[in-house]
Parts: structure tokens; sequence; C-alpha cells
């Protein structure tokens, strides 16, 4: 995968992950800039979410434990558990603040 194709895979995932936030009526807030985007939630905790160019990796930190993922087939997956990266991140946003938010 070149650099190109990377971020604009990802850039993807931040358009998709940002209009979900925009739409959601919960009470999540989130900045994002150059790469990261930052989940805030009402019990001051948040998860980051940031592109790692030179791995072509997207890494997820939460209030729990950080996850690697790279693109397979069509998917962001976790290169330590497996997982795909939205179902992951609707699991963490649920755990770590209680809401659901549907992407």
């Amino acid at each position: 995968m070149t650099d190109s194709e990377f971020h604009q895979l990802a850039d993807l995932i931040f358009s998709q992950l940002e209009d979900a936030l925009d739409n959601h009526d919960g009470e999540i807030d989130y900045e994002g800039e150059s790469g990261l985007l930052k989940l805030m939630f009402e019990n001051a905790s948040h998860i980051v979410i940031n592109k790692q160019e030179p791995l072509h990796q997207i890494w997820v930190a939460t209030k729990f434990d950080g996850h690697h993922f790279e693109y397979q087939d069509g998917q962001w997956i976790d290169n330590r558990g497996g997982g795909e990266l939205l179902s992951f991140l609707i699991e963490a946003i649920k755990r770590q603040s209680g809401e659901t938010l549907a992407l």
C-alpha cells in the first residue's frame, strides 16, 4: 500500500466516524485535526484514534488498552486480537461511556 492509498482509506474511516458523531443524539464530543480524532465523554474519559503513516496503521487508545489496526481484505483489522475497527469502536465507546454510537 502506498502512503497515498493509506491516507485515502484512513480518511474515509475518519470521515465516517465524524459523520456518525455529528448525527449522534448523545453526549459525545470530539476534536479532529491532522490525522487524530479525540472522543470525549461526560465522565471525563476519552478515546484517541490516530493515523500512523509510517506503519500504515490506525491506532486506538481507550481507557482500558490500545490497539493497532491494519487494512486487510477491505477492512481495518486489529493486528493483536483480529477484530474489525468499527465494531471495536462501537464496543469501546459503549464500555467507556455507556453510549451506543451507530456506525
